[in-house]
């Protein structure tokens, strides 16, 4: 095997660690890439995301969304579509878990007389719980069609659905489309247990989350749901801790995950112990998944809690709304070490430090949860944690309130991982966004893009500085002649690492409905080494 065929398989390995599966091709010679020393930087060509099922309520509106940048060097052909989960009619037999189905749905019958309707009428038409339907795909024979399909890079299509029928979505995207391939669901619910707005981007297949804010409390129904993109079965662990260590679980082990199929698992059947602040550690034994904690309650409202940021002494959670009325803070450090927090708010003019909250105490292995209070005073803030010893690591996410009492709704925001190279928001309007960026150490400049609406506009682009320990809730760039919805791009072009979030806003009867999502990098470039590059450097 020559020098070049090895080196492109180094380098499809490692996109392989970061998209779970990868496809690269030789850079020509004429082609436009970016060059880093020795290593090509070049578009992703092949990537996949997945939606959980969005909700079981009725009253649910939900909107898809998927959109890929335009690329520079990503040409030619390609495809990216999102298709319901649909159910395997085997069981899988291997891990002992057969009744599991079954189980959760009496438990979820237990928790929400509604929903449980909803399960049972899906049962009857073998749509298991958690996105298995037919509605949009399902077993039914349509399980082949899309139920959103991109048709050109740079504008945004979008796809509605109506009550609990919303399937979950995997999808694929490569060619020309792949590099920096988004999707979101945004949901709204009129009325009930959650209601408000529900928003979470779709994510990549993985082996390992972190949750810190879940609850078992009675006033929450919080679910996890896992949705497996493979042609065999996934089994997942699920561990929960809680203010005292670990929770007695009595189903959380062996859960199986259909091929090609999604599950719902309602925390409170895991364990008999109500507490108000709960880490969800999510570990596959087999296979990979995506994963995402829906938290719902029954005053509050609710929201997805997206995984937190891997374990590290240093977090960020960007983007708290001005008018936050409550912040809670809840973290979790992993084995058996106690760590103290130093907290710091990046404001507008700079860091500063929550009287009162300087520093917080988090015990090894123990979920500890800090009121705020109304941390950000009118003005846009990002909470910078930072453990005392930098070599205990932590996860962490903030719950929200908007809104007076009784007239409150609810959103998390985890600790996010940076903006390398580039970051995509979509389902954006002129008047209910919130573009925040912040920059923690150093002056930062990016540069944000505003895509071309879902009917119709003209792309716009605009460039800021970030000031050093600052948050800024940008001015973001408004599409000429725009109609329908349009997607937000971030691009660092230097200086300092940059932590991006994105709020949808509206007010419905007099309650603040929202959703904040972190903007992680998109992962759709990966270096490849060059060709002439001796193997041996790969090999160390």
């Amino acid at each position: 095997m020559n020098r070049t065929t090895l080196s492109l398989i180094a380098g499809a390995t490692a996109l392989a660690a970061v998209t779970g599966f990868a496809a690269v091709s030789a850079p020509d010679a004429g082609s436009a890439t970016e060059r880093t020393g020795a290593a090509a930087t070049l578009p992703v060509e092949r990537t996949g995301l997945l939606c959980p099922r969005p909700s079981t309520s009725e009253l649910a509106e939900t909107t898809y969304t998927s959109f890929t940048p335009v690329t520079r060097g990503a040409e030619g052909e390609g495809t990216a579509a999102l298709r319901s989960a649909a159910e395997q009619s085997a069981p899988d037999d291997a891990t002992g878990k057969g009744e599991q189905d079954e189980q959760d749905e009496k438990d979820g019958e237990q928790a929400d007389d509604g929903e449980q309707d909803e399960k049972d009428a899906g049962k009857g038409d073998k749509d298991a719980e958690g996105g298995k339907e037919s509605a949009k795909g399902g077993k039914g024979g349509t399980a082949d069609k899309p139920v959103l399909q991109l048709r050109e890079p740079g504008k945004p299509v979008t796809e509605d659905a109506s009550g609990a029928d919303a399937p979950a979505l995997i999808g694929t995207a490569d060619g020309r489309f792949a590099s920096g391939w988004t999707a979101q669901q945004t949901t709204e619910v009129a009325a009930g247990t959650g209601r408000g707005l529900q928003g979470v981007a779709c994510t990549a297949a993985d082996t390992q989350f972190w949750f810190p804010g879940a609850s078992t409390d009675d006033s929450r129904t919080d679910y996890v749901h896992l949705t497996n993109p493979d042609d065999s079965a996934a089994v997942v662990d699920i561990e929960l801790y809680g203010k005292n260590g670990a929770l007695k679980t009595t189903v959380g082990e062996g859960i199986t995950v259909k091929p090609r199929s999604a599950e719902p698992v309602l925390l409170s059947t895991l364990t008999d112990e109500k507490q108000t602040d709960v880490t969800v550690h999510v570990v596959v034994r087999s296979g990979r998944v995506g994963a995402a904690v829906q938290a719902l309650d029954d005053e509050l409202g609710g929201d997805w809690l997206p995984a937190s940021a891997d374990p590290s002494g240093s977090l960020v959670m960007p983007g708290i709304p001005k008018d936050a009325t409550a912040v809670r803070l809840i973290a979790f450090t992993p084995g058996d070490s106690d760590v103290d927090l130093r907290v710091r708010l990046a404001s507008p003019s700079g860091m500063i430090t929550p009287a009162g909250n300087e520093t917080l105490h988090v015990k090894g292995g123990m979920t500890a949860g800090f009121d705020l209070g109304d941390l950000t005073r009118g003005e846009a803030g990002s909470l910078v944690l930072t453990a005392s010893d930098g070599s205990v690591p932590v996860v962490a996410a903030v719950r929200v309130l908007r809104g007076k009492e009784g007239k409150q709704e609810t959103a998390f925001i985890p600790a996010a991982r940076p903006v390398e190279t580039r970051a995509t928001a979509l389902d954006n309007t002129a008047k209910g966004t919130t573009l925040s960026v912040t920059s923690p150490e150093g002056t930062a400049q990016i540069k944000v893009t505003a895509s071309a609406g879902t009917e119709g506009g003209t792309p716009a682009t605009k460039t800021y500085t970030i000031k050093s320990g600052t948050t800024q809730d940008v001015e973001a760039p408004v599409p000429a002649g725009v109609k329908g919805t349009y997607a937000l791009t971030v691009e660092p072009q230097g200086g300092a690492t940059v932590y991006a979030s994105r709020t949808l806003s509206s007010t419905e009867g007099g309650v603040p409905f929202f959703t904040v999502q972190p903007l992680p990098d998109d992962r759709g470039m990966v270096a490849v080494p060059d060709a002439s590059e001796d193997l041996s450097v790969l090999q160390r």
